[in-house]
């Protein structure tokens, strides 16, 4: 059994003029739902073998505080291929990963995130939010086994859905 949990990086800040795409950090909001998220996954215990993100800055930023937050300390690769490349080659990519490997977090962009889910589980999300997360469960042995929609969605959540209501669970582990 192999999971992928494919995460859209925090909030970006459009604030600053002349800065390039690759620069942009995360807005204060997106530092918060960091938070939260990383909570939720903390109290499902949920930690990957290995996190590959993209290696914009707002991906980076978002990858390392999510580690941090789920007290994950095992490898994290920044990868330019993961930056606004077509799903095919992010399948690739997981496709080329130590089978070792059963658990692991891919933080990138949108809509590429988006397409990758509808290729690997043929499920459509109509919108992938920032710092959503859809977990992904696929019945192989290795990585290089992946096909199209054979994989099973185990959850799709956003910060969206902590709104208005934080668990209590959560609430507590958060600086609010």
């Amino acid at each position: 059994m192999k999971t992928l949990y494919l995460i859209r990086h925090a909030k970006s800040d459009w604030s600053v003029s002349g800065e390039s795409d690759m620069e942009r950090d995360i807005t204060k909001k997106g530092l918060k739902h960091i938070n939260t998220m990383g909570s939720y996954l903390a109290l499902r215990g949920i930690k990957p073998d290995a996190i590959l993100s993209s290696c914009a800055l707002r991906a980076q930023e978002t990858s390392n505080i999510l580690a941090e937050k789920i007290e994950f300390f095992g490898p994290k690769y920044y990868l330019q291929e993961l930056y606004l490349s077509p799903p095919e080659l992010i399948k690739e990519i997981i496709m080329a990963q130590d089978d070792e490997l059963s658990t692991m977090f891919i933080v990138g962009h949108n809509p590429q995130l988006r397409e990758l889910v509808f290729m690997l589980c043929g499920e459509h999300i109509t919108k992938m939010p920032s710092l959503g997360i859809v977990a992904i469960e696929f019945d192989i042995q290795k990585w290089d086994e992946l096909e199209a929609k054979q994989g099973e969605i185990g959850f799709f959540i956003s910060p969206k859905q902590f709104e208005y209501y934080i668990p209590k669970q959560i609430r507590t582990t958060l600086d609010i």
